[in-house]
């Protein structure tokens, strides 16, 4: 009974994880002109049920989550062609309840999150452009590459099977395509998260005197987004996507009811309030979901843009 809790562990702390990682992102392919600089705070609102599908004694779980994450912007020339880095510092306040073997347990957790950097470069349709130059340009196809990467630098602590921060590298290419007609924009998104082990998971306890190791397979992603320009910086979009993969491995034992595949669908508002600021309103919810997490997501957004002078 205690490797099936403990393996237990293992899943839920990938379920929690997953929660943040996927992403429900329109137009994050189109470019925008060098040296534009972005502030941008975004706070969400997650709730609902976390679905183990009776692999381990654990029922009625569900979570609340509050994440607030400030992230930075910046468009740069990367050999002539468009480019982009963002960085995003998150946190979290969550509630977790679930009955183990009959017996309720609630857990709270507030902290830094793992920090979040990505780089995407335009590999086809968009050159750089300077301010000018971008006023007359007009979008079709584009075609981009993009690395997030995920650093453990959220608050972590290894006697702890619940943590803001998972304690390990998280790696993910995307290619991502990008299409205009007229009003209309067609954006899809494939790619591939990798993860390191997390070596010193849910360690030197009551449940497990040593040191455990927690490792998980690949997860495939892809998301899809129509979206509609009803005049410059106003637009909404119906947004999609679906992952698959995940299996939790814990010191070398692998949980094949671990697997996810799962989908969510959801909508995205963006509106400015000045030549500065917009807002940005969006909501997600799970539309099939094996296993994992079965959130509903409400966000908003507050940006400020600028751009800078050409160095």
């Amino acid at each position: 009974m205690r490797r099936r809790l403990t393996l237990a562990a293992a899943m839920i702390v990938s379920v929690v994880g997953l929660s943040f990682a996927q992403d429900l992102i329109p137009r994050a392919y189109v470019i925008t002109p060098v040296h534009s600089n972005a502030v941008v705070l975004t706070s969400s609102f997650l709730s609902g049920d976390i679905l183990f599908e009776g692999a381990v004694p654990i029922t009625d779980s569900n979570g609340r989550i509050y994440v607030s994450i400030l992230s930075y912007y910046h468009a740069l020339n990367f050999f002539g062609r468009s480019a982009n880095a963002t960085a995003s510092l998150p946190y979290a306040i969550g509630n977790f309840r679930g009955k183990v073997i009959g017996t309720e347990t609630k857990v709270y957790r507030s902290g830094l999150v793992d920090t979040i950097f990505r780089f995407s470069v335009n590999l086809k349709g968009g050159p750089a452009l300077s301010a000018p130059q971008f006023r007359s340009w007009k979008q079709r196809t584009l075609i981009g590459l993009s690395l997030k990467v995920v650093a453990p630098t959220g608050q972590y602590d290894p006697t702890r099977l619940i943590n803001p921060g998972g304690n390990r590298w998280i790696f993910k290419p995307e290619l991502g395509l990008s299409r205009r007609w007229g009003h209309w924009i067609v954006d899809a998104y494939g790619g591939v998260a990798f993860f390191t082990p997390n070596r010193d998971f849910f360690s030197r306890n009551q449940f497990s005197a040593g040191t455990n190791t927690q490792s998980q397979k690949p997860v495939a992603a892809f998301e899809g987004h129509l979206s509609y320009d009803v005049r410059p910086r106003l637009w909404a979009s119906l947004d999609t996507n679906f992952w698959r993969g995940g299996r939790t491995t814990l010191n070398g034992i692998e949980s094949s009811a671990s697997l996810q595949s799962n989908s969510r669908v959801g909508g995205t508002v963006s509106v400015p309030i000045s030549f500065h600021q917009s807002l940005k309103f969006s909501y997600s919810r799970g539309a099939y979901v094996r296993f994992g997490g079965n959130f509903q997501t409400v966000s908003a957004g507050w940006q400020y843009s600028w751009l800078g002078k050409p160095q």
